[in-house]
């Protein structure tokens, strides 16, 4: 109830403060008037009355924007402490996409170009009967095109093989456009989750294609090692995958960069690292030095074989060698099933090692020397290109105080306070770490 009140006293406020101004406006000019007419009096009178009215108003306005707001962040508090739900950057069902065709930047900068550019032979005679000429002849090569095209259709439509959304993606496929910046922990790991559904239920096996344009310096094993498995979705539902690096795709990155039919890079971009590394710093003999006592506790022989307080082992260290090296042999398997090219080559390249792109070249770890860009102006005339990206949504106010990570704990203490919470927090599951 009390954001509706606090909504309603705002919207008297604001009625008030119209009235107000109305009225105070109208006395100010009629006592200009009267002071004109030398009716000093009674026009002195009317312009205080008309500035008391305004001041008023200005009060009632300034009162009725902060009932607003206080509205505002009422009602999300409420919502709250009644077990709304706080927004989750990691919920997939929330993101939102979108899809732009690039094609129309090229004809755009072209229409634009010619646009601007100035034409020194435009008036001519000779070069007015030459356009001509060439928009004849362009409007009967479109035409025998569209004739060539019909007759192609009217073939497939009475052989039946092919649906209408079928035959329209035949003579012109898409090439879905996916931009990828990967970070330690793959945080747009979501993100791509969403792209690659997308594309696998409406793209076209063996008709349509997949550009993923590549950027990372690799993380963490699990979150590249599942992102890569995103990428093979594409090649097992039939759809080609090219990747383009224009930059580095190294460890993490190359480990998705190999699943591509074709990988892509720019003559600089940086590619390889197939290696594993780990650090772990080790203050025990610090703690141990200073008479600190670091009390760590375990069950299982291997739970913890290297860590920051305890005392290290030649056990440990060796347990903890024999997983880099699980882990290390699994990646280089990946790459050679990945890429067959590399199956006889792979304890060459797998040293983790990392090369300029056009090296990777020579020793199979990527297909072509072209940035990214160079590949969409090759394939356009062919392709609708089109990007799929995420729809940003617009922040307001209600949003911006939920993302707050302070406000979960106000939120929380208003709960106890109301008590509105109407659940018990549930204990954390024991087997988190």
């Amino acid at each position: 109830q009390i954001p509706a009140v606090l909504s309603a006293f705002g919207a008297c406020c604001c009625c008030i403060t119209a009235a107000f101004v109305l009225a105070g406006g109208i006395l100010v000019a009629y006592g200009s008037y009267q002071n004109n007419r030398q009716e000093k009096e009674d026009g002195d009178r009317n312009q205080l009355i008309g500035s008391i009215l305004l001041v008023v108003s200005a009060s009632t306005c300034l009162l009725g924007w902060c009932s607003c707001c206080f509205s505002c962040v009422s009602t999300a508090v409420v919502d709250v402490a009644a077990g709304a739900p706080l927004p989750s950057s990691g919920d997939q069902k929330r993101i939102k996409l979108k899809f732009r065709r690039l094609n129309d930047e090229f004809q755009g900068a072209q229409d634009a170009l010619n646009h601007v550019h100035f034409d020194v032979a435009g008036d001519m005679k000779e070069i007015q009967t030459a356009k001509k000429k060439e928009h004849k002849n362009k409007e009967q090569e479109e035409k025998q095109q569209k004739k060539l095209l019909e007759q192609h259709i009217q073939t497939d439509l009475k052989r039946g093989a092919l649906s209408v959304s079928d035959i329209r993606r035949k003579y012109r496929p898409i090439a879905f456009y996916i931009k990828f910046d990967g970070d330690l922990l793959v945080s747009t790991l979501d993100l791509l989750t969403k792209q690659v559904s997308t594309i696998v239920n409406v793209g076209k096996a063996n008709i349509d294609q997949v550009i993923v344009v590549l950027s990372s310096p690799g993380g963490s094993v699990s979150s590249y090692g599942l992102a890569s498995s995103q990428l093979v979705r594409i090649r097992k539902s039939g759809i080609k995958l090219v990747i383009c690096v224009d930059t580095v795709a190294a460890s993490g990155g190359y480990m998705m960069a190999s699943v591509g039919d074709v990988v892509c890079a720019a003559p600089f971009a940086m590619i390889g690292s197939i290696g594993v590394v780990t650090q772990i710093p080790n203050f025990h003999r610090f703690l141990d030095k200073n008479s600190i006592d670091a009390f760590l506790f375990t069950a299982g022989k291997y739970k913890r074989t290297v860590d920051v307080i305890g005392e290290v082992t030649d056990e440990g260290k060796e347990k903890l060698q024999e997983e880099l090296d699980d882990i290390h042999r699994a990646f280089k398997d990946h790459v050679a099933l990945a890429r067959p090219k590399l199956k006889d080559a792979i304890e060459d390249v797998g040293t983790g090692e990392y090369w300029l792109a056009v090296q990777a070249k020579e020793l199979g770890l990527v297909d072509v020397i072209m940035t990214s860009d160079e590949y969409l102006e090759s394939i356009r005339l062919q392709y609708d290109i089109i990007e799929i990206a995420e729809k940003k949504k617009k922040s307001g106010i209600l949003s911006k105080l939920h993302q707050l990570d302070g406000m979960k704990g106000v939120m929380g203490l208003f709960s106890s306070w109301t008590g509105q919470g109407g659940q018990q927090h549930q204990p954390m599951p024991m087997a988190v770490v």
